[in-house]
């Protein structure tokens, strides 16, 4: 696989195979022995799709609606900013994700793979989890302890969410609970809202996040092995490949969780109603912009295209086209596929410069005015840091703005909006920063 001239030094890129790819990557074929290489998909025998040049690749894209609203004061200009990092957490144990509570306390929670949430003040990693789930799964490759979110009022009711695949592996959706400001929660209080039954080990998602009406919104890959062979994606009857919304303020219906009245598919027989949007790969991250509103989701290619989505957060029962489609392209079929309907990205690369998006966020912090208005993310393989205008119409085609030297697993936002990147393979996690 080529990665660009940003790509990972030769000792970075052993390090991060080492970490197995937790994302399904583009070497994502059918689930590998332990210790076997995994499938390189370009051998698969699939061909370029028919018509599938640069002006496919390009597509219409530009999100859905009215997406992308440009908030006041946005200042980023990819060309005109220098983009760098600062250390600010080390000594961890793949990390995975960053966070803060928004409950005032300026701490930065960090998700290990392994099961362990580490909390960070006061210039310090705490000694002692803030949870420790480590028994309840056995990480490695894409499973493990996945996604991390705080109720927008864990100030008041000590209320978190974790993502986790059990031993058996499959996914669990579960809440906790701590006392409010409190260093360690408390690991008996767990109530399990979702199971979901995983066919393969990869392509799990993980994520989760309160959108801006309260709801938990949680994304799932398509099951895993390669090219989505159950088309998950594209089915309605099953919670994989999928973004779900739900309320865990109002448990019915025999459910720890409610369904909001207006989530799309509540009504339609055969239909899972913890739907809001279908046709996703593997969603690796997404989020919420914090002063537009929109969704953002970086979603894993399969053999040849990584993509970004951008779509209002309010705007329901959206199709990401997976596996109709990969990126823009046609993908089963392989040409003269229907992209009616379909939301195409607002941002792709081909595994010319990567083989893994890791999906990010969009900056409205107060330290760096000159990204404010930018929406930030990576590749996971080659390290490269990518920015774009989230007011922009149309596809754009993403250019890395730094090397990060990273095995870049994740991007976090702290309470006052300010960005940070997580590297698995470092043990680290970095702040974004910039210089005109």
């Amino acid at each position: 696989m080529k990665l660009s001239t940003y790509g990972p030094t030769a000792g970075r890129a052993l390090a991060a195979l080492a970490f197995a790819a937790l994302l399904a990557t583009a070497c994502a074929g059918d689930p590998a022995p332990e210790g076997a290489p995994r499938n390189n998909p370009k051998a698969e025998g699939r061909s370029e799709p028919e018509g599938a040049g640069d002006e496919s690749r390009r597509g219409s894209g530009g999100g859905e609606g009215d997406g992308g609203r440009v908030a006041g004061g946005d200042a980023f200009a990819p060309g005109k900013v220098a983009l760098g990092l600062r250390p600010v957490v080390d000594g961890l144990t793949q990390p995975l994700l960053v966070t803060g509570a928004g409950d005032g306390s300026g701490r930065l929670f960090v998700v290990e793979q392994g099961g362990n949430i580490r909390v960070f003040a006061g210039g310090r990693l705490a000694p002692e989890p803030f949870l420790d789930i480590s028994d309840l799964t056995e990480p490695g490759g894409e499973q493990g302890l996945l996604g991390l979110a705080f109720h927008p009022r864990f100030d008041a009711n000590g209320r978190f969410f974790v993502n986790y695949t059990d031993t058996a592996g499959d996914t669990v959706v579960a809440e906790y609970r701590a006392d409010p400001g409190a260093g360690v929660a408390d690991p008996g209080s767990a109530t399990t809202l979702l199971q979901i039954d995983q066919p393969f080990p990869n392509h799990n998602g993980g994520h989760l996040a309160f959108g801006p009406d309260g709801y938990l919104y949680v994304a799932t890959g398509d099951g895993g092995s390669g090219g989505d062979p159950f088309n998950n994606g594209q089915s309605l009857d099953t919670l994989l490949g999928k973004l779900l919304r739900i309320d865990v303020d109002a448990a019915g219906g025999g459910l720890a969780y409610g369904i909001p009245p207006d989530n799309p598919f509540i009504d339609r027989d055969g239909a899972r109603p913890e739907i809001w949007a279908s046709g996703l790969r593997n969603p690796w991250r997404f989020s919420f912009d914090r002063e537009a509103g929109d969704l953002w989701i970086g979603d894993v290619g399969q053999e040849e295209l990584e993509e970004v989505n951008r779509v209002p957060a309010a705007k329901a029962g959206l199709d990401f086209g997976w596996d109709d489609l990969e990126g823009s392209d046609c993908y089963e079929p392989a040409s003269g596929c229907d992209r009616n309907g379909v939301v195409l990205p607002v941002a792709q690369y081909t595994h010319d410069e990567g083989c893994s998006v890791t999906g990010g966020f969009v900056y409205r912090g107060s330290q760096y005015p000159e990204l404010g208005g930018g929406y930030f993310f990576a590749d996971y393989c080659s390290g490269s840091v990518y920015g774009i205008v989230a007011g922009s119409a149309g596809l754009t085609d993403p250019a890395p703005l730094l090397q990060s030297e990273s095995s870049v697993s994740s991007w976090g936002e702290d309470d006052e909006g300010e960005l940070y990147l997580v590297d698995i393979a470092g043990g680290r996690v970095l702040q974004l920063t910039a210089e005109t």
